[in-house]
């Protein structure tokens, strides 16, 4: 009777065992079905988001790093295998008073998506639209400060920059235009 109370407790202990151990498992392979919740790579750093969010302390320092979906998508093609990818603006917050915006792309593959690296784009600039010319390459548009005004004043100056994929399925820049100033003055 007690050899059998101890092997029913020893099967018990293995199945629980078994249990927790695939619990975990599954806990711990990444969701990659949410591009809101995916790794992205930042000033050459993995940032995990979760629900389009990340925090993450800066040693020696009561300030944190919070990494934060921004929007502005744009659906479309961008490595040429016939999956939609998305195209967005993130923030950057480090501790001090900029906000730091970047360009990510979220990769569709069979496997979810996967994370590009973040180009970047600047400082408290004013977001404005992502659209696609074709051939996976996007063209970000934004307005900035001109080179002479503070942070202070309000992004003014329309730029657009057009970035592709290479073939590490890193956002690279193949071009950059900025409106004159000039062209601002006849407009008003």
């Amino acid at each position: 009777m007690k050899k059998k109370l101890l092997c029913a407790i020893i099967l018990i202990a293995i199945i629980a065992g078994i249990v927790v151990f695939c619990n975990q498992r599954e806990v711990s392979e990444p969701n990659r079905s949410d591009y809101k919740s995916i790794v992205y790579r930042i000033n050459d750093v993995e940032v995990k988001l979760e629900d389009g969010y990340a925090e993450e302390s800066i040693p020696n320092s009561a300030s944190k790093i919070i990494t934060s979906y921004f929007g502005n998508e744009l659906v479309t093609d961008l490595n040429g295998d016939g999956l939609d990818d998305l195209v967005f603006y993130i923030t950057q917050q480090t501790g001090g008073t900029g906000t730091f915006y970047y360009i990510v792309a979220a990769l569709n593959s069979e496997d979810g998506y996967i994370g590009s690296n973040g180009y970047f784009i600047g400082d408290r600039i004013a977001p404005q639209a992502i659209e696609e010319i074709g051939e996976g390459i996007v063209v970000v548009n934004y307005a900035e400060r001109g080179e002479d005004e503070p942070m202070t004043e309000e992004p003014s100056i329309g730029k657009s920059i057009f970035l592709k994929l290479n073939d590490d399925n890193e956002l690279i820049l193949i071009e950059s235009h900025r409106s004159h100033p000039a062209a601002r003055d006849l407009e008003e």
